[in-house]
């Protein structure tokens, strides 16, 4: 692996280059397409006129809402509302992919529609972007999930909203098994989160994946004689030639060439006096990496542990592109604290706001579907089911219309056998606000009727 060295340190030698001046962090590439509207005239997008549809009476201070339409205009009015604006701490969007296509439910109801492309579908995300930059507080972070459509597109629109220096990772999460293709190309398997956050001090608790007795015992080889510690060795010098007390010589002998001291010297024989460092037969110290002093391998930025539904026994609530839930308990749980506000407005199925819950954060969900709207007041009033359950479900469907007419979209959720049979008893989720943006379809107070009466 090649070692870099910093722009300070280097002297120009092997070659002639030229050195660009940098932009400490300022965005220098942005795209241009038709289209393309000012910031200041999005800021100014007409604001969505709300009416609360339940409960009626609020006698509680929730921060939890619930809004059914688009989320353009209410994210509008989220801006002018100053118990809102400035105060949330996490924003998760799973937005369309650009893919050209109608989804549909396990149910077969139409659950939305991803039409829009080129320069069509940047515009529209660009706008929601950037009202979310202006509802993130200053310790805020954003994730916005997609493929490979739109994904390399969506950083630079990212690197220009919220500032290159921004940019915190570019996650590629395995989404899928592996699949065999017929068309001559490799197996797409991943999609891609992109990690932003407003400014340089953020919300962030690492992440990391509890050592198992196999992966603790490959990585901490040693065994400390006396007190059974287990350790792993690592250097005490790291690249870089320093010309303070770090680059001088420590218990006779200098760093090796072009390296430094992690540690001043005074600091080494501390630990050498605690029985921190190993020395080597040959004499060469290293520094021992105690077992019980980790709490976890820290997560990188390949996520193979979150694939979405695969097998009949997971729960899921029937919506399509449907995140699993693990997906989003690692990132509210890694850019928020608990009683931080967590907003997502492709809520889909829910998952974000059902997640957020759960780990003691308020949330904010909006989504523009009735079928999403559906899916989530289900979620919160019954749980979820086995997606085998759906399976089922589908062949009952099919025999429904060869005899004739097929079930109302709703008719499925009102009757009790369909209720999801879980591990755990499942507790509703009630404490929230539901808003529609006028005028609304009303259909939304069946739904209603349905889930939370």
């Amino acid at each position: 692996m090649a070692t870099g060295i910093s722009k300070s340190n280097w002297r120009g030698n092997g070659g002639s280059h030229t050195v660009c001046s940098v932009s400490n962090g300022a965005t220098d590439i942005v795209l241009t397409f038709d289209g393309k509207k000012s910031e200041a005239e999005i800021l100014e997008t007409f604001p969505a006129k709300l009416t609360r549809l339940w409960p009626k009476r609020v006698s509680s201070t929730t921060e939890n809402r619930f809004y059914f339409g688009d989320n353009l205009p209410i994210l509008a009015n989220l801006t002018r509302d100053a118990s809102v604006c400035g105060k949330i701490r996490l924003v998760y969007i799973d937005p369309p992919y650009a893919t050209k296509s109608v989804f549909q439910s396990r149910k077969q109801a139409d659950a939305y529609t991803d039409i829009l492309e080129g320069a069509h579908y940047l515009e529209f995300l660009r706008e929601r972007l950037i009202l979310l930059r202006e509802l993130l507080a200053e310790n805020g972070s954003i994730y916005v999930h997609l493929d490979e459509n739109m994904a390399f597109h969506a950083k630079i629109i990212m690197d220009e909203i919220f500032g290159r220096q921004n940019f915190r990772s570019w996650i590629t999460r395995k989404k899928c098994n592996p699949k065999n293709y017929t068309r001559k190309t490799f197996g797409n398997v991943s999609d891609y989160i992109l990690f932003y956050t407003k400014s340089d001090e953020y919300v962030w608790h690492r992440p990391v994946e509890v050592w198992t007795e196999n992966t603790a015992a490959k990585e901490y080889q040693c065994i400390e004689p006396g007190t059974g510690r287990r350790y792993k060795k690592v250097p005490i010098h790291a690249p870089g030639t320093r010309n303070g007390e770090t680059g001088k010589s420590w218990r006779g002998m200098l760093p090796p060439p072009g390296k430094h001291w992690q540690y001043l010297p005074i600091t080494l024989d501390e630990m050498d006096a605690r029985g921190e460092i190993y020395w080597s037969p040959t004499g060469n110290p290293r520094r021992k990496i105690y077992l019980d002093s980790s709490d976890g391998i820290p997560v990188q930025d390949i996520w193979m542990n979150f694939r979405d539904a695969h097998n009949q026994n997971i729960h899921i609530t029937g919506y399509p592109t449907e995140k699993n839930p693990l997906l989003l308990q690692r990132i509210i749980e890694a850019s928020s604290d608990e009683g931080d506000l967590v907003l997502d407005c492709f809520s889909g199925s829910g998952t974000t706001l059902d997640i957020a819950h759960q780990c003691g954060r308020s949330w904010i969900g909006i989504d523009n579907s009735l079928e999403a709207i559906t899916s989530t007041l289900q979620r919160f009033a019954n749980g979820l089911m086995p997606m085998g359950h759906f399976v089922k479900k589908l062949e009952e469907i099919d025999k429904l219309e060869s005899e004739g007419p097929i079930l109302p979209m709703f008719d499925f959720l009102q009757n009790t056998a369909n209720k999801p049979v879980n591990d755990e008893p499942h507790t509703p989720i009630r404490d929230f606000q539901l808003f529609t943006s006028e005028p609304h379809d009303i259909r939304i107070n069946k739904v209603i009727d349905d889930f939370l009466i």
